[in-house]
């Protein structure tokens, strides 16, 4: 019996050996044929795609950009002209906006290709292919994939597909330069992979997702020029691998959350241009491995923290165009590798520091347009590798130290708008810079000849006499007198030797005679002045006897000129918001707590015949109209001391500056631009059709179209307006604003109502582009040039409207537009027939939007001209 066991004991045995032989083969045989059925899959998915044309079965692996692994399955497809991703993941910052414009490659669609034939794809990278339609949700299926780079495709739309959330294994995911839109879906959290992310400059909005705080392993973020709202969100404080942080132009708000402190290896934190607030917290002193901040373009106030002097590896510190204050602090001495330093647009006061100098790394300085005082510290010669140094627009005093005539880099100094005294800086230093600006100051002395070798140089507005030429050398200045230079820059000129020294006597005879002419001339207007000065003396003190200085409408029963002149200390430069053709504007806070904007004519100017015609001519304008869309005058001030006109102040500035600025732009949405196109075409209309005589403005332009809190338009600036007198020739020299004015003003010189109607078609084109349409206006009779569709022109920082009725009116304002800038006046519509096309209701449009094409909007089935009034 135990024999009999053992024997059938083996004989199983055998058996089972036998049984696994032929499984073991019976599997290799179905791999191979799995693996080939799989090969033949992925072959007829890249032929069918058609992105390589038509090629054999067998040598699908040998295709440009495609890397197969050993058993002929491919785990790589790489088709971008600049390789992104990487098989060892190497993540350089300089790559980052890797781009090659002179690549060139057939457009592709993503749904072109069927994605579920790739199950072992490690690596896509379609960098700069040329990608156009959406993301498909069947790229969710490739589980392996590690590396996903879609960017620089700007035809690449839609949304994030939910089923990229499936992508687990992503290490990278990079899509940026595309015009993909809508919210960063929540899915962001399940790649906790994910090291690298790369989502920026495209249409993204909404608020960034908290889910983003489950990224542990996340080194760079970045996720600027989108247009991400709501606050930065405190999980961001849970990625403590992060290195690079950029959160650039979007609308970000509320402040900076104080769990940023936690991220301790950050080395790049950028959150310009948003609309962040507040102080700047003092947890960011945490970061020391802090080399790049940047808080530029926000609202934050309140003075620089103490801690912020701990980020002493700091390279490159941009806070400018905020609502900070208090001195510039003595810790930025630590500052010890920075090279750029930006502090501009702010409210700092006290002096430079002498600590200043300590920053021997620095090549950019920028403090203008602040409150600093005292006077530029000598220290400053110290900084020998200073490239750009700008300190204009504060209230800087005393000399110019010499020591900046150490500073053998300097290349741009600006030095304007100060307090600046004593005597211009020696020649051997000025002619190093290639930008010298030091107009607007109190230096005295006189002007050589070599001064002139700088390129840009503009010392107007400063007491200065020229030198009289020795040695044969003359200069030839533009202007006369260097001490009176009103508006002019003194440029670069020559100078030139005397061929002959009886040149030079002739030379120095009329420079003598005429000295002789000035004095004599001086003197008999020292005598003038005296007699003037008495008669004004006399008249000043009646009108303030008589009360009627100031000619301010009483619209609220308590203003009057001394509230104006201590709401703004004077017309103190710190309440300067802007400056015009002619004159400052201020902004002013009355007692009863009413904002204005004074319109302030300066002393030297209203010696100007032409600036003090433009400044009455406004006030006339102004006092006899009234239109809801017409800036409101509330009164004016035409003494000789003073001269200014008190407006209704207007929060958002002019309409130039909206288009311009990109958060700006992005608030300016397609109804508020349909509307402001409106608004200004009403306000036109009554100018042209409503006054008696007629009013023509003359200078239509995005800066005279200023903007309330609300976004409503209204026309401002009428210093060149003019009345239409029926019976006059109405002849004129030219004026407005370049690129505004209509064609036919520069042969006729004949102003009519038809000319404000070319500006306005010129500013209504603008509105809707986002920029000046000039290279488009100068193509429109090229049929090329009519042939592009109206979604191609619109402004792209903003998504093309889906509302029908959004829709149907930016096309009834193209249509408008188009017809005001046809060069034949005759051929224009007149304001009031616009203003009507604008009000009519018309039903929504049948023909597909991104259909309609320019050639379409200019011969439109409605011709303007054969409306009748």
């Amino acid at each position: 019996m135990r024999k009999n066991n053992v024997s059938s004991s083996s004989f199983y045995s055998a058996l089972l050996v036998t049984l696994c032989i032929a499984a073991t083969n019976i599997f290799l045989v179905s791999a191979t044929v799995n693996s080939s059925s799989l090969s033949s899959l992925e072959a007829k998915a890249l032929l069918n795609s058609g992105w390589w044309g038509n090629f054999s079965f067998a040598n699908h692996c040998q295709l440009e950009g495609i890397i197969c692994n050993e058993a002929g399955s491919v785990v790589r497809i790489f088709l971008s002209p600049v390789a992104s991703c990487s098989s060892n993941f190497s993540y350089s910052s300089s790559s980052y906006y890797s781009y090659s414009s002179s690549y060139s490659s057939p457009h592709r669609k993503l749904e072109n290709m069927d994605w579920t034939s790739f199950p072992n794809l490690e690596v896509l990278s379609l960098n700069d292919c040329n990608l156009t339609g959406s993301i498909p949700e069947e790229i969710g299926t490739l589980s392996k994939l590690t590396c996903l780079d879609l960017s620089n495709n700007k035809n690449l739309e839609g949304l994030l597909p939910l089923t990229l959330g499936n992508l687990t294994q992503l290490v990278e995911l990079d899509i940026c330069y595309t015009n993909i839109t809508g919210p960063i879906p929540s899915f962001v959290g399940q790649l906790t992979n994910l090291i690298d992310l790369h989502l920026f400059s495209n249409r993204l909005n909404g608020s960034i997702p908290q889910e983003i705080g489950k990224l542990k392993n996340l080194v760079y973020m970045f996720m600027e020029d989108n247009i991400l709202s709501g606050p930065i969100p405190s999980y961001i404080g849970q990625l403590t691998n992060l290195t690079y942080l950029r959160l650039s132009s979007n609308r970000l708000n509320g402040s900076i959350p104080q769990e940023i402190g936690k991220l301790k290896n950050l080395v790049h934190m950028s959150m310009e241009d948003n609309i962040l607030s507040g102080p700047i917290p003092s947890y960011i002193g945490q970061l020391t491995s802090l080399t790049y901040l940047h808080l530029s373009s926000n609202r934050l106030n309140g003075s620089i923290p103490q801690e912020i002097g701990m980020l002493k590896n700091l390279v490159d510190m941009s806070m400018g165009d905020n609502i900070l204050s208090g001195p510039i602090p003595s810790f930025i001495s630590q500052f010890i590798n920075l090279t750029d330093l930006n502090l501009s647009s702010n409210r700092f006061n006290d002096s430079i520091p002498l600590e200043i100098g300590d920053l021997m790394q620095l090549a950019h300085l920028d403090l203008s347009h602040n409150l600093l005082t005292g006077k530029i510290p000598s220290s400053i010669g110290k900084l020998i590798n200073l490239h750009f140094f700008d300190a204009s627009s504060n209230q800087v005093n005393d000399t110019i130290p010499a020591e900046l005539g150490l500073l053998s880099n300097l290349g741009h100094l600006d030095l304007s708008s100060n307090q600046l005294s004593g005597q211009l800086p020696p020649i051997t230093w000025l002619s190093q810079v290639q930008y010298l600006n030091l107009s607007h100051n109190n230096l005295s002395g006189k002007v050589l000849c070599g001064i002139y070798s700088v390129n840009g140089l503009d010392l107007s507005y400063n007491p200065l006499t020229r030198q009289i030429p020795q040695y044969g050398y003359d200069c030839s200045p533009p202007s006369p007198a260097l001490s009176q230079a009103p508006s002019q820059a003194i440029n670069k000129t020559t100078c030139y030797k005397a061929i002959n020294s009886s040149k030079k006597r002739i030379v120095m005879r009329t420079l003598l005679i005429s000295l002789l002419i000035t004095i004599f001339i001086g003197l008999l207007a020292f005598a003038c002045f005296r007699c003037r000065k008495t008669h004004k003396k006399e008249a000043k003190e009646r009108a303030m006897k008589n009360g009627d200085i100031c000619s301010i409408w009483n619209y609220d029963g308590r203003i009057a000129y001394e509230d104006i002149i201590k709401a703004t200390n004077d017309f103190d430069i710190r309440y300067c918001i802007g400056t015009g053709g002619y004159g400052s504007v201020y902004r002013a806070q009355l007692p009863s707590g009413k904002v204005v904007a004074l319109k302030k004519l300066h002393r030297f100017e209203a010696e100007e015949p032409a600036f003090d015609k433009s400044f009455r001519n406004e006030v006339q304008m102004l006092t006899n109209i009234r239109h809801r869309n017409i800036v409101k005058l509330y009164g004016f001030c035409l003494h000789n001391r003073c001269m200014f006109l008190v407006f209704e102040y207007m929060e958002r500035g002019n309409l130039f500056c909206a288009l311009r600025f990109e958060v700006e732009a992005i608030e300016l949405g397609w109804t508020q631009r349909v509307n402001v196109v409106k608004s200004i075409a009403h306000a036109l209309s009554y100018l042209h059709h409503d006054c008696t005589p007629p009013i023509v403005h003359r200078d239509i332009s995005t800066n005279n179209i200023l903007l309330n809190s609300e976004m409503e338009a209204f026309i401002g600036d009428f210093g060149t307006a003019r009345l239409l007198y029926p019976d006059s020739s109405n002849e004129t020299i030219i004026a407005g604003t370049y690129g505004y004015i209509a064609p036919e003003l520069a042969y006729t010189m004949v102003v009519t109502e038809k000319c404000d109607v070319y500006s306005f078609g010129v500013v209504a084109l603008e509105t809707i582009m986002g920029s000046h349409p000039g290279e488009l206006l100068s193509s429109l009779a090229s049929p090329s040039s009519q042939n592009l569709m109206l979604t191609d022109v619109l402004d792209s920082r903003i998504p093309h409207p889906t509302n029908p009725v959004v829709v149907r009116n930016i096309v009834l304002v193209a249509i408008v537009a188009l017809a005001c800038v046809r060069s034949e006046p005759r051929s224009r519509p007149t304001m009031l027939c616009v203003s009507q096309e604008l009000l009519v209701c018309k039903k929504t449009l049948a023909t597909p939007f991104r259909t309609i094409s320019l050639r379409q909007l200019l011969n439109p089935e409605m011709d303007f001209t054969q409306i009748k009034e």
